[in-house]
């Protein structure tokens, strides 16, 4: 049997797994620099979410794909929501998940920085499951409680890379996601038309679009608001940037400068979308 440590040695045991304890909690530390700790600071916080389809078989392979690699080079995404509502988390909140690739939103690019990725077990050519949209509807709510995610932030992965991407697709139930006050929707039909002199590449900026390819830009946009893929804009997708273009600047978004001419609002858009 061991003995007994006497009470000098034993309060000096206590000490050091305190201070070994202590040290394994600590915030990393450069060993190279004095610390000077200051509290003024804050965790890294996401501003966006960005929904995906899989296109994968079911899943299980979709968790595979996003834990190892895929043809392109690795992937992942905060989370995945299965077709029965199973929540998967693959990437602590905080952390930068590789999900949205070169991309852009409201004025700026590397929307991997600034967002939560949700992929949901879908092929992409097939209606979303309601256990899933139920589950996913649930974390959003958590999400958006958690983090300073404003509910109309909450966007599709086509629309931060509208030259590459289709996800979530025309399948996306988005008007159901705004029925439960998440996402972007317009209100209602009739609604009135625009003013004369009403800019709808502007509208689509203001947004958050990309609109150096304004032909890609529409697409993305109809994907998510009419669900098509058709290239023109019509009367009717009019009304609705208009619309749309109100509820942002009544929330308080910062309405983008308006350009003299079409090259000057190219010039304010990065390179690559």
């Amino acid at each position: 049997m061991m003995a007994r440590a006497s009470g000098p040695v034993w309060r000096c045991c206590i000490a050091l797994a305190l201070l070994l304890g202590g040290c394994a909690s600590a915030p990393p530390r450069n060993p190279i620099a004095q610390w000077v700790p200051s509290p003024n600071f804050d965790a890294r916080e996401p501003t966006l979410i960005v929904l995906h389809f899989t296109q994968e078989a079911n899943a299980q392979t979709a968790l595979n794909t996003l834990r190892t690699k895929n043809s392109g080079g690795p992937v992942s995404a905060h989370y995945l929501v299965a077709k029965d509502g199973t929540i998967y988390q693959l990437v602590a909140d905080g952390e930068r998940a590789w999900q949205a690739g070169p991309s852009f939103w409201a004025g700026a690019g590397d929307v991997n920085s600034r967002s939560i990725g949700i992929e949901i077990d879908n092929r992409g050519n097939e209606a979303f499951a309601q256990p899933q949209i139920d589950a996913l509807l649930k974390l959003l709510a958590d999400l958006t409680t958690r983090y300073p995610i404003r509910r109309f932030n909450i966007i599709g992965h086509a629309d931060v890379a509208v030259t590459r991407r289709a996800d979530p697709g025309v399948w996306f139930p988005w008007g159901e996601l705004a029925a439960h006050g998440f996402g972007l929707w317009p209100d209602a039909d009739p609604l009135p038309d625009p003013p004369a002199g009403f800019d709808p590449m502007l509208a689509l900026r203001l947004i958050g679009y990309a609109v150096t390819d304004p032909t890609a830009a529409i697409v993305a946009w109809h994907r998510h608001f009419r669900a098509n893929d058709a290239a023109q804009l019509d009367a009717t997708d009019l009304r609705i940037l208009w619309n749309l273009q109100g509820k942002l600047l009544r929330q308080g978004v910062d309405p983008p400068p308006p350009p003299p001419t079409y090259q000057q609002l190219k010039d304010l858009q990065p390179g690559t979308p």
